[in-house]
């Protein structure tokens, strides 16, 4: 065979050899993105469930995506056909909602975790508040906002509304309430300095060292905090129940205690 044609055999080779690996990334790419499990989870669970998504990649099953927003926009979203293959949920409304319209796979549903609700401040200028019944925070806010997840629809929110409407407190901040799209907007008020006080979880106040803690509500000013997990109904994700199982593994506990949450038996 002359140089000439040796050289052009050579590249009719490499042409039909990158056509072939085109075409395996090609029908390689849908197979791969459909392997990846999609978790839902409570805006308040960033970190901690970024960390166990991690540990459950480094098992081998499974590639993790988390996408983290307020527990009611997540439900609402899986409601018009979201791919979730896990729901972790900081309200169990929302779990409520989507159980009674069958968007959830029975015998799923768990408690995962508990909270507690706390007031904070900017750690630079935190003093300490006694949190009694009619405790003024109306005089504390001065000509400022109180921070908390929007009542309406958060469930942070919903849990602080509660605890001042138990304390007889409610109605003289109602008024003054900015409320954010979710928990961690919330969070970020009182640390950017825009709201002298907010109230979140326990959990976000220890995350972020831009706040400080000054008063944490009794738990019995407002309903349980309780986050539960499931999956949904429209998931087709081979592992979807071996992730929610793995939620509840002596390993996943350390993390989520690690991070100030309460670890609830399944």
């Amino acid at each position: 065979m002359s140089e000439g044609r040796l050289r052009a055999s050579q590249l009719r080779c490499k042409c039909v050899l990158v056509g072939i690996l085109m075409l395996a990334a090609l029908f390689a790419g849908p197979a791969a993105a459909a392997e990846r499990l999609l978790v839902f989870a409570a805006a308040s669970l960033q970190g901690a469930v970024d960390t166990v998504a991690r540990g459950f990649e480094r098992t081998g099953r499974s590639r993790v995506a988390v996408s983290f927003a307020a527990s009611s926009t997540l439900a609402r979203q899986i409601e018009r056909g979201a791919g979730a293959d896990v729901y972790v949920s900081a309200s169990p409304k929302w779990m409520d909602r989507l159980e009674r319209g069958r968007w959830l796979r029975p015998g799923t549903r768990g408690i995962l975790l508990g909270n507690r609700l706390v007031l904070v401040a900017p750690a630079a200028r935190a003093v300490p508040v006694a949190i009694h019944s009619h405790f003024p925070l109306a005089r504390l806010l001065g000509d400022g906002r109180l921070a908390v997840g929007d009542p309406s629809h958060v469930p942070a929110g919903q849990y602080a509304k509660a605890a001042l409407e138990t304390l007889g407190v409610w109605r003289t901040v109602a008024s003054r309430v900015a409320g954010a799209a979710d928990v961690r907007r919330a969070l970020a008020l009182v640390a950017r300095g825009e709201a002298p006080y907010g109230i979140v979880y326990a959990t976000d106040a220890k995350a972020h060292p831009g706040v400080a803690v000054v008063g944490v509500f009794s738990e019995h000013s407002h309903p349980p905090i309780h986050y539960s997990a499931a999956v949904p109904a429209a998931s087709t994700h081979p592992q979807a129940e071996a992730f929610l199982n793995y939620l509840w593994s002596p390993k996943v506990r350390a993390v989520f205690e690690a991070h100030g949450f309460a670890v609830r038996e399944p």
